[in-house]
């Protein structure tokens, strides 16, 4: 695992676009043990909610996705968190963003469950900074990730997941879902922030 994942190309692409879709990001092996470390905590997944902390509710006309947040209870966590700090590196030597900390969760979408549009940021409410969303299977059909163009209803990409993808994207600027899953599909959601403490007290996780 090398400290330089994200080339030059797709550096230039976050730059110019406010995205990038990175195919074959995160090695094989590592893959292999992010999804072996979902199936050990299978029955641990639970029903995902909409907002964050006193405001989080569950809906599931929104989005019917499970999750599990890291927790580094395993060596697969705690490489794939590894790989992040990395990028997180690199993303702040490249723009001068002072990104400051990462959170992510395990993703499973079952046949049938979508997340309808939604921003994962809203100016002067949030501080996450970039969306990542790592994939771990392939499915056959189903479960694409749809970005919005910003300001607008037409659609700028369409991602088909494909296991060992990293997608990154601006999570103030781009709406964004994910289609209903015909086949079940494991991803990794996660964000790299910038730092909202007071009085150092730092800000809450998610």
């Amino acid at each position: 695992m090398t400290a330089q994942l994200i080339s030059d190309t797709y550096l230039d692409a976050i730059e110019r676009a406010g995205y990038a879709v990175v195919e074959n990001a995160i090695d094989e092996s590592l893959i292999a043990d992010l999804m072996a470390d979902c199936y050990r905590i299978n029955p641990h997944f639970h029903t995902a909610g909409i907002g964050r902390l006193n405001d989080q509710q569950i809906d599931k006309t929104v989005r019917k996705d499970k999750t599990y947040w890291f927790d580094s209870s395993s060596q697969a966590q705690i490489t794939y968190l590894a790989t992040m700090e990395a990028i997180k590196t690199q993303l702040n030597r490249s723009f001068y963003l002072g990104l400051f900390d990462y959170e992510c969760h395990y993703a499973k979408y079952q046949q049938g469950d979508f997340y309808k549009k939604h921003y994962d940021a809203f100016k002067g409410r949030s501080n996450r900074i970039f969306t990542t969303v790592c994939y771990l299977n392939t499915p056959e059909s189903g479960g694409e990730l749809v970005i919005y163009k910003p300001k607008s209803k037409d659609i700028e990409i369409v991602v088909k997941p494909q296991a060992g993808m990293l997608v990154m994207f601006e999570s103030e600027r781009f709406m964004h879902e994910v289609l209903p899953a015909n086949d079940v599909r494991y991803s990794i959601a996660g964000w790299f922030r910038k730092n909202a403490s007071i009085s150092g007290i730092i800000d809450p996780p998610r």
